[in-house]
């Protein structure tokens, strides 16, 4: 059953079962990156046993390299 939550700043409705599945739906696992759900930071090794709940606030941060 699809849950309504928030992924970086966007409503949306996804039925993916753990936090990771949901980042690895919408390619937000590449490269360096940061989750924060509902204002914690959560640890990437984490991310895989971190069931996605109704409501969640998640904000994925990409690391950019550059000079």
């Amino acid at each position: 059953m699809p849950k309504q939550i928030i992924l970086n700043g966007q409503p949306i409705s996804d039925d993916s079962d753990t936090v990771l599945q949901l980042l690895e739906k919408h390619q937000l696992t590449q490269g360096r990156f940061a989750v924060e759900i509902d204002g914690v930071l959560l640890p990437k090794s984490r991310l895989e046993q971190t069931a996605l709940l109704p409501n969640m606030r998640i904000e994925v941060v990409q690391a950019v390299g550059g000079g």
